[in-house]
């Protein structure tokens, strides 16, 4: 655990993460300054302060680059929507300052067992399914991480016999150095945040900085059906359990007469039966089987396991059902920010769909999405920043029943005079919130509302 009294700490970014490791700080006796750049002149300071509580001596600083302050620090701890490649996080690293993140920081007051959660796509669903499951099995689990909380803001809660299932972005792991979890999961990995990471190797390496302290009795738990995992698991310090919904496997989870099995040397136990599950599609049959395997290395009672598993309710935002109206079922999967998460919720619909998408442009390429329509497409809503370049891509692709709109009320009340009984609307945008909302979770809930008014 690294010493911070008296340390001069930057924290750049004062959103909840900064807060959260202000908060955390205050309790170290360092000389923390909070610095945001608030370009668009939103923040306060006394809000700021009143958010991180009493104990906190600290100065924020709204406005302008940290350069501009004219000091160096001990430590900078940059939250997760500040790039590392910024001119003053080189200048920092330059002048050999310790540069780090908010689930580093936290690691470094972090006991107990700690299970982390990366991938493209299912991190949210898996955290809190297997959160779920050590809760039932063991209590003493805390959830944190990307999927809200951060982990800043929980870590005092951690104990010699505590559980942490953290979600972990690429971003966050980007500034991680002696991060080290028990059990790591990397579900997928498929193009995403290329505008921040400008290569997908450079977005590969980000995700698998998760293993590299991990130790040869941790394991690490993999999708089979994911090339790009087969071939960097050659390489692995620590153990690798595999999943797989299309094979089966002489050792690992898979799929099998409509069970979800775990098989060791050949021998298979049935887990538990996938059309109890109360999330839908093949992907969450593979968010389910790395929760399962997670279970299982910390020999989870099957009972428990079992009942966890069909006891667990769907995530907000992610393939969420919202209410049937008129006999057409609408769902909310605004947590579908890139291609890959939207395929996945429209190979999980089973009528004739109604499909909501667009917002900011993340660099993504919308080609495989426009054909896993697969004629189950009636109509696509377009808004925000990409809904030219999507229909532009969807033109190409010979579909063309697609309108723009100006709003979510929009796209709501087009869908709700036009779809049939037996129909679906869903909302998965295949991009990011920003520019129209504050986050994903803004544009789901905007969407929920208005399907309840209907």
């Amino acid at each position: 655990m690294i010493d911070f009294t008296n340390k001069k700490i930057l924290i750049a970014g004062a959103g909840k993460s900064g807060i959260a490791a202000a908060k955390l700080l205050s309790q170290s006796n360092a000389v923390i300054t909070l610095h945001d750049s608030d370009s668009k002149g939103l923040l306060d300071e006394g809000s700021i302060r009143k958010q991180i509580g009493d104990g906190f001596n600290g100065r924020i600083v709204l406005g302008g680059d940290p350069l501009d302050l004219h000091e160096t620090p001990d430590y900078c701890i940059l939250s997760p929507g500040v790039p590392i490649d910024l001119p003053f996080v080189n200048a920092f690293k330059q002048a050999g300052v310790t540069v780090i993140g908010e689930i580093e920081l936290g690691f470094c007051f972090s006991q107990g067992r700690i299970v982390a959660v990366t991938g493209t796509n299912g991190k949210t669903t898996t955290t809190a399914l297997t959160g779920h499951i050590l809760q039932k099995a063991f209590g003493n689990t805390i959830i944190a991480g990307n999927i809200g909380t951060p982990y800043t803001e929980l870590v005092r809660s951690t104990g010699p016999s505590s559980y942490t299932v953290a979600e972990v972005s690429s971003f966050q792991l980007d500034t991680t150095d002696s991060f080290r979890p028990d059990v790591s999961m990397i579900l997928n990995i498929t193009p995403d945040h290329l505008d921040r990471h400008h290569t997908m190797e450079n977005y590969i390496d980000a995700k698998f900085k998760v293993t590299r302290n991990q130790y040869a009795g941790d394991i690490c738990i993999l999708n089979h059906e994911d090339p790009i995992l087969v071939e960097r698991a050659k390489n692995l310090m620590p153990g690798v359990v595999w999943f797989s919904s299309g094979h089966e496997l002489e050792d690992g989870l898979f799929v099998k007469d409509g069970w979800i099995v775990a098989a060791e040397k050949g021998e298979v136990t049935k887990i538990c039966e996938t059309d109890k599950l109360k999330i839908i599609g093949e992907h969450n049959w593979e968010n389910a089987m790395a929760a399962i395997a997670c279970a299982l290395y910390f020999k989870v009672p099957l009972d428990v396991l079992r009942d966890a598993l069909y006891s667990f309710e769907p995530v907000e935002h992610r393939i969420e059902y919202v209410k049937t109206v008129n006999g057409v079922k609408y769902y909310n999967d605004s947590k579908g920010t890139n291609p890959d998460a939207s395929i996945k919720a429209v190979n999980a619909m089973t009528t004739d769909t109604y499909l909501i998408g667009g917002g900011y442009d993340k660099n993504s390429e919308y080609d495989e999405w426009i054909e896993s329509f697969n004629g189950k497409i009636k109509c696509l809503l377009l808004m925000g920043q990409t809904r030219e370049k999507i229909a532009d891509c969807a033109k190409k692709h010979g579909f063309t029943n697609y309108r723009f709109v100006e709003s979510m009320e929009e796209a709501v009340k087009y869908c709700a005079e036009n779809a049939k009984p037996g129909e679906t609307v869903l909302l998965s945008p295949c991009c990011a919130s920003w520019g129209m909302f504050k986050n994903y979770e803004e544009r789901g809930r905007i969407f929920k509302d208005l399907v309840r008014a209907l």
